[in-house]
């Protein structure tokens, strides 16, 4: 069975330090969305090759 959200999320905050602050939580599920959201991109085809990421990043449109 796929792990919802949710699940996801609480299994980051078990993992914190208890010292953790708010503030470094919630960096750290900013952090698992855009990486879930990166994984979607790669899912749909929105991806660049490394090239094209070079050439982006250089401004060599």
């Amino acid at each position: 069975m796929t792990p919802t959200t949710r699940d996801r999320v609480l299994e980051v905050i078990k993992n914190l330090p208890p010292d953790t602050s708010v503030e470094e939580a919630m960096e750290r599920l900013y952090f698992l969305a855009e990486i879930e959201q990166g994984l979607r991109q790669v899912e749909r085809g929105e991806v660049l090759s490394h090239e094209e990421a070079r050439d982006r990043l250089l401004g060599q449109e």
